[in-house]
């Protein structure tokens, strides 16, 4: 586990808004459920910096990484260990929300549950090929096969696969097991895999810009309920559904792009508190000297708010069953 420390790791503080500061040192912790280096790494880190002015009695906000299972340790952490005080939240893979209402192995929480305080982008992400793989669009995956890499659980490099397998077709096949992005990226390089399928459209910018000068990758399609202005060029996978059921299930597993880099609490916390963290969070999105680091970093600031994400988390299981039946079934092992 990495510990960084932003500030002096002491601080009087209280979450809880209006309330006198605790008679004792504190911080909070907030958890990255990947390795360092990776997207929700970098938007973790950056929200960490300047989030803490924004909730009361100014505490230091120290970044934990808890990698494994795509993010769901972390969940599972986070629903049933972590304090309920407001001292600890994360930030996990969108695709979290949806994986026990899919049935998925691992998955121990109700996602309803959690206490959702928003996200820094609504997500466009892409399908890539690496630029000696052969493949130059979305139609030759089902041609023939593509091996890309996944990292486990409810990440997108593992769900999106299995889901345009068994609903378009396409020949991908994952090998699964690293432990972030930035390892398929490595992956990719030493040509142990072809491509990646799932990765954020910010994080492709943000942290491989050379790769898209020098066209080490080709993006084959990208993944949203929406496309991206930066790509209007490129396939969209809700254009590619022919049936009700198949634009169903698309839009159930694409939903997961307006959670975008979700950052939630423990379920059970005091309302206070967590209006608290919600409020810090929207303030940190509208922080001058937070949105001149994100444009330095080029990543991207399109936040949604806490209630929002909630209100997708509810919308999702409340969608037709054979929708979800049908999707479940493609997302098992």
């Amino acid at each position: 586990m990495i510990r960084m420390r932003y500030a002096a790791t002491s601080v009087l503080v209280t979450i809880a808004a209006g309330m006198p500061a605790v008679a004792q040192e504190k911080v909070v912790n907030l958890y990255v459920g990947y390795t360092a280096g990776g997207g929700y790494d970098v938007y973790g880190r950056i929200v960490a910096r300047f989030m803490g002015p924004h909730l009361p009695g100014n505490p230091t906000i120290v970044v934990q990484n808890m990698p494994g299972a795509g993010s769901v340790r972390l969940a599972n952490w986070l629903y049933s260990v972590a304090p309920k005080d407001g001292t600890a939240f994360g930030i996990v893979a969108r695709g979290v929300a949806f994986d026990t209402l899919l049935g998925l192995p691992g998955a121990s929480y109700d996602a309803t549950k959690f206490n959702w305080i928003g996200s820094a982008n609504n997500e466009v992400s892409v399908c890539v090929a690496w630029h000696t793989s052969g493949f130059t669009t979305f139609e030759q995956t089902k041609e023939k096969e593509m091996i890309v890499g996944g990292t486990g659980g409810s990440a997108d490099t593992d769900q999106f696969p299995k889901v345009f397998n068994g609903v378009l077709g396409t020949k991908y096949k994952m090998v699964v097991g690293y432990p972030g992005g930035n390892d398929i990226n490595l992956a990719m390089e030493r040509g142990e895999v072809q491509g990646r399928c799932g990765w954020s459209w910010s994080s492709v910018k943000t942290t491989q810009p050379e790769w898209l000068r020098s066209k080490k990758i080709n993006v084959l399609v990208q993944l949203s309920l929406e496309k991206h202005p930066d790509l209007p060029n490129v396939p969209l996978i809700m254009d590619l559904a022919q049936t009700p059921l198949q634009k169903g299930v698309f839009k159930l597993v694409f939903a997961r792009q307006i959670l975008g880099r979700p950052f939630l609490a423990p379920p059970g916390m005091p309302a206070d508190r967590v209006a608290a963290l919600r409020k810090g969070f929207a303030d940190t999105m509208k922080d001058k000297e937070f949105l001149a680091e994100a444009d330095r970093a080029k990543l991207e600031v399109t936040p949604v708010s806490g209630e929002a994400l909630q209100k997708v988390v509810e919308d999702a299981y409340a969608m037709p069953p054979e929708v979800i039946k049908r999707t479940a079934e493609l997302l098992k092992d």
